[in-house]
């Protein structure tokens, strides 16, 4: 007799808690093969794990989630992921969908929305939480042009962002395993492309351009 397997699902979140009750409540439905903190272990279970599908959030350290996003669908062109946030304003939906995202859900939403969605994108439909406002729903458009003319190379955005949290340029060598003096190399040549004096300038920036999230 043949049984039908669960899709299988990698999760993604900063909050251990808030993961622990997300792997709670989908593993009935789902096979959880992957419970992750960071962006950077996102986009390494995605590409070890394969899964059918990720539910990510967006806010979190080394790595946010929209640029993981953006790195697993250039990798893997078929993966589909639904994003799960307290940030819910249109300028993060449009980024999500933008990167490749196929759903978003609020953190507010309820389990069987959650669920519901998990469900639609597995179908290959596009899911947008019946929470968010109507004009929410324009950029979720599939045909929504991609935005790839970021000025800057991924290691000097993963700079950005390491940089952005508060870490030392050696902090920064040891989690990119990098040397310090290549870091420093990165940090002052993005610094000169985006015309940035100094370290406030480049939290600034991060803050305004959702590398990091107040």
């Amino acid at each position: 007799m043949v049984h039908n397997l669960p899709p299988s699902l990698v999760i993604a979140d900063a909050h251990r808690v808030f993961l622990a009750g997300l792997t709670k409540l989908l593993r009935t439905q789902f096979k959880i093969v992957g419970e992750v903190n960071d962006g950077r272990g996102l986009v390494d279970a995605a590409q070890r794990l394969r899964p059918d599908l990720i539910l990510t959030e967006i806010d979190m350290p080394l790595m946010n989630g929209i640029e993981a996003i953006h790195r697993i669908r250039r990798a893997m062109p078929s993966m589909r992921i639904v994003c799960i946030s307290g940030n819910s304003d249109n300028d993060t939906i449009r980024e999500c969908f933008q990167k490749g995202a196929s759903g978003f859900i609020p953190k507010t939403a309820t389990g069987a929305e959650l669920v519901l969605g998990l469900r639609r994108v597995l179908q290959g439909d596009i899911y947008l939480s019946q929470e968010l406002p109507q004009s929410a729903k324009l950029f979720s458009d599939p045909a929504l042009p991609t935005d790839d003319q970021v000025p800057l190379t991924e290691r000097q955005i993963e700079v950005l962002q390491l940089l952005a949290e508060g870490k030392t340029m050696k902090e920064v060598a040891a989690v990119l395993n990098l040397t310090t003096r290549t870091v420093a190399f990165h940090k002052y040549r993005l610094m000169d492309t985006l015309h940035l004096n100094t370290n406030a300038a480049v939290v600034q920036y991060a803050l305004q351009h959702r590398v990091v999230f107040s």
